[in-house]
């Protein structure tokens, strides 16, 4: 992972990137009956059960920084050499961190020492984002980056013979404003905080990320954007990719 990346977004981070009610619900479900679970490139501490004991492996000094008074202790540390023993808890799970990983099967691997029962992954079928209208009409180079970046599906349950995968559509309103989170308010990603707080700006380079606002500023104030999409803020969910991934071990 890009630890400055993090140290840079981190500012900012928790204060757009709250959990989504449907999100924690489908990785809590996920988790099933373990008792207790590392969190992988744990960040803030979003999605982390409430009702288990956790440890927090996460590089970032900035973001453990963020963590709340009362989240789970954390550890500073990377996915491919986790700080703790052979099967010391009942689940490993990563909530959209494995695209920062600098060697997935390495973290993978690690999650299957640690673990005793099952591996969850929050991650994205960039096939699908790729035809969200956020990068396919006015940020394609974060999709490119995205496939560059992101396992395929196909490559996940290579690595994780036997696993689940579980679309997750994103509800109107998502409290996390990660990238493509914001499908039915675009008015979001004019906000430059907005931007900061989600790790593919700050990989995308900077005049891309320029072209795209303003293309996507002039076609909200000429109205084209709702000519093509406006019916997106009244609908209810979306499909933009998010995939939840669940192998047994």
């Amino acid at each position: 992972m890009s630890q400055p990346v993090y140290n840079q977004m981190g500012t900012n981070y928790s204060d757009f990137r709250r959990p989504e009610p449907r999100i924690e619900a489908a990785i809590w479900t996920a988790l099933g009956d373990a008792r207790s679970v590392v969190n992988v490139g744990a960040g803030t501490g979003s999605y982390e059960p409430l009702d288990r004991e956790v440890v927090a492996v996460e590089p970032s000094p900035v973001m453990i920084a963020q963590r709340a008074a009362d989240a789970a202790p954390a550890i500073e540390g990377v996915a491919e050499s986790l700080p703790l023993d052979d099967k010391s808890v009942d689940a490993a799970m990563g909530v959209l961190t494995i695209h920062h990983w600098n060697d997935l099967a390495a973290g993978l691997a690690e999650m299957r020492r640690v673990a005793r029962r099952r591996i969850v992954l929050l991650t994205l079928d960039t096939d699908v984002s790729a035809e969200v209208w956020v990068i396919r009409d006015y940020f394609p180079e974060a999709g490119e980056l995205d496939r560059r970046s992101m396992p395929s599906m196909a490559a996940l349950k290579s690595k994780l013979p036997g696993a689940m995968i579980e679309v997750v559509s994103i509800p109107r309103g998502c409290r996390d404003g990660f990238a493509i989170a914001c499908w039915d308010r675009p008015e979001l990603l004019l906000d430059p905080q907005v931007l900061r707080a989600s790790s593919t700006w700050h990989r995308v380079p900077p005049e891309a990320t320029e072209r795209g606002v303003e293309r996507l500023r002039a076609d909200l104030e000429s109205g084209l954007w709702d000519e093509k999409h406006g019916h997106l803020r009244a609908q209810a969910e979306l499909d933009i990719g998010l995939r939840l991934v669940r192998a047994e071990l």
